[in-house]
């Protein structure tokens, strides 16, 4: 019992430290307050995480002021953001740290909700009446979480302004593709000096985006991104040259087996094979293709195409592509411990708002796990460990 309690104190210390961060953005005090017990309530073990509850959690007797806070208060979700963003590389932000795009599901009913449609959803796995979120996140040795977020909004919603009106999506938004809201973080995570080594993506981000590729390896930075068999690239004898090609025989023949992390159910291990491509390049940069191999159904294949230093070798650009489950992970967790999905607000910035709130309670959630990974580390490493430098040393 003694423990419960310190953890409780330990965890409203940190998200009162982390609303200090921000707390200059609202005008008002009842915002200010509001917006500290809405990630309390978003943290704290409650079987929904409602208007109603949370305004229970907060001693409210209705929710009026959690719906002001998320409707109709005047405040920045984005400015919010870049401030736990901040906080995120502070304690976690590290150079060789991964940046990480994906997106994720939002069931919902009816036809109200900014962006809700019938459309596929990688989190239910089949079409859904859904919202899409697209997210990135960021892992570094010390933890993962995420630290930025776009609600994509269909070219059906795009084509009705009206509709857009009502649900709070003014004429200035226009229509973006998930991948064009992903180069967008990813540009933005560059522009502000995020420190991070490498970027990565599932093929619905990676395939047949040469465009992006190209611009990243513009601005030098390294990459990993997933692809399917029938994406092209240049080699010595072609200039679109079939990825899968490239590894023939792959099938039956045995590839380097390595793990690319632990998942759900252990060790993923898989075989893997490389292959170098774009041949006239600059002498201390490198393109491969690589392809992963599944050991229990030789015939499953997965490729990626990457670009890194000279000098890379293929396990750390195995640890590249299993670090995409993290963002995975970032998911899960936020869902089921900071309410993520838990919301009850239709309109565009309501809902940017919530996601905000929830990001911010997960990133507190995850630096205080990556301190008390810290201190139990020091507890057990030899006193000669003590002169080593911390990883979180920032760019």
């Amino acid at each position: 019992m003694g423990g419960d309690l310190a953890d409780v104190r330990l965890w409203a210390g940190e998200l009162e430290r982390l609303h200090g961060r921000f707390v200059h953005r609202f005008s008002r005090t009842e915002p200010r307050e509001s917006v500290l017990a809405y990630m309390r309530g978003l943290i704290a073990p409650l079987e929904r995480k409602n208007g109603w509850t949370l305004a229970e959690q907060a001693g409210h007797a209705a929710p009026d002021r959690i719906h002001r806070l998320l409707n109709r208060i005047e405040w920045d979700a984005d400015e919010v953001l870049g401030d736990v963003r901040d906080y995120v590389v502070e304690d976690l932000g590290h150079r060789d740290a991964v940046l990480i795009v994906d997106d994720t599901g939002f069931l919902k009913k009816g036809v109200r909700s900014a962006g809700v449609q019938r459309q596929y959803s990688g989190t239910a796995g089949r079409t859904e009446n859904c919202q899409i979120g697209v997210f990135l996140a960021y892992a570094a040795t010390s933890g993962r979480t995420l630290i930025d977020r776009r609600l994509y909004v269909p070219t059906s919603w795009m084509d009705d302004r009206d509709r857009c009106r009502r649900a709070g999506i003014s004429d200035e938004v226009a229509f973006e593709t998930k991948v064009a809201m992903a180069k967008e973080m990813v540009r933005k995570a560059i522009a502000d000096k995020i420190p991070f080594g490498w970027v990565t993506a599932d093929a619905a981000y990676g395939f047949g985006k040469g465009r992006w590729r190209f611009e990243l390896e513009q601005a030098d930075v390294f990459h990993v991104m997933a692809t399917t068999r029938h994406d092209a690239v240049v080699t010595r004898w072609s200039i679109d040259h079939p990825v899968h090609d490239l590894f023939p025989g792959l099938a039956r023949q045995k590839g380097k087996r390595r793990s690319c992390g632990e998942g759900a159910h252990g060790r993923r291990i898989f075989d893997w094979a490389r292959v170098e491509v774009r041949p006239w390049h600059r002498e201390d940069r490198r393109h491969w293709v690589l392809a992963r191999r599944s050991v229990s159904r030789p015939e499953e294949i997965s490729y990626y195409i990457a670009y890194c230093p000279a000098d890379t070798t293929l396990d750390e650009l195995i640890r590249i592509v299993g670090s995409r489950w993290a963002v995975e992970e970032c998911f899960q967790s936020a869902k089921q411990e900071c309410g993520l999905d838990d919301y009850q607000v239709r309109r565009y910035p309501g809902w940017h708002r919530h996601i905000t709130l929830a990001m911010a309670a997960h990133a507190c959630l995850t630096v205080l796990r990556a301190r008390q990974l810290d201190t139990e580390k020091a507890e057990t490493d030899p006193p000669s460990s003590s002169t080593t430098v911390s990883p979180r040393s920032g760019a």
